[in-house]
């Protein structure tokens, strides 16, 4: 099974029929190769230890037309500063906690914000609920750039905003989902790894298009994360 994660916006809220720490939620199934897998709005605020992913997730495709992150300078200490603005490729070091997991450092960069087709979700079986939407696909890069070895964590808190600044809807996945794949960070994710990873935001209509993405993760805020546009 699978769920489909909305925040209120000014577009408005997707039906839902659960709410979980305030994020609502709507089911939906997805068939797949591995027996079938979940599009899930896990709580934005919440954090879990971390632990092995019971099945494994592929790394998102190559996109020639992406940017390669390139260093950009953070705040104070050499972290990000609350409210920093970067452009697509631009990479920024940031405090990074997961669980149980504390003390780590990462460098992140949204390399790119990509358009798909409302065809797309089709897989993921949420029907009438997205009906004129269009997927937007954030790709992004993390580096572990500190001592804690970060095996199995998860870097979340990433959100898409519409051209006027509203938050965009989102749409998590658990399982395979070929065009937009999220990994937990690999085993042995010490100092000098990285990898990539993906999340789906909503446009609400084709009129409309997802201009910037957000991070927010602790110890940032929705709203006083770092974007990058």
């Amino acid at each position: 099974m699978s769920k489909f994660g909305a925040r209120k916006t000014a577009q408005g809220a997707i039906a839902i029929a659960t709410t979980v720490v305030g994020v609502l939620t709507l089911t939906a199934c997805q068939n797949g190769e591995d027996g079938g897998g979940a599009a899930t709005a896990s709580p934005s605020a919440a954090s879990s230890a971390p632990s092995a992913p019971s099945d494994g997730y592929s790394t998102p495709p190559t996109q020639s037309s992406q940017p390669t992150a390139s260093a950009a300078p953070g705040g104070a200490g050499g972290a990000a500063k609350a409210g920093q603005t970067f452009k697509i490729g631009e990479a920024t070091t940031l405090p990074f906690s997961y669980g149980s997991t504390k003390g780590g450092t990462i460098e992140l960069a949204v390399t790119g914000i990509e358009q798909g087709k409302a065809e797309d979700l089709a897989p993921l079986k949420l029907g009438d609920k997205v009906n004129g939407m269009v997927p937007y696909y954030i790709r992004y890069s993390v580096k572990n750039v500190g001592t804690v070895d970060l095996s199995y964590a998860t870097v979340g808190h990433i959100k898409g905003h519409l051209g006027d600044g509203s938050e965009a809807q989102e749409v998590s996945v658990i399982g395979k989902f070929e065009k937009c794949q999220k990994d937990s960070l690999p085993k042995g994710f010490g100092n000098g790894q990285s990898t990539t990873g993906c999340v789906i935001a909503m446009a609400p209509s084709a009129a409309t298009k997802v201009a910037s993405a957000e991070y927010w993760g602790d110890p940032y805020t929705l709203g006083k994360g770092l974007m990058w546009k």
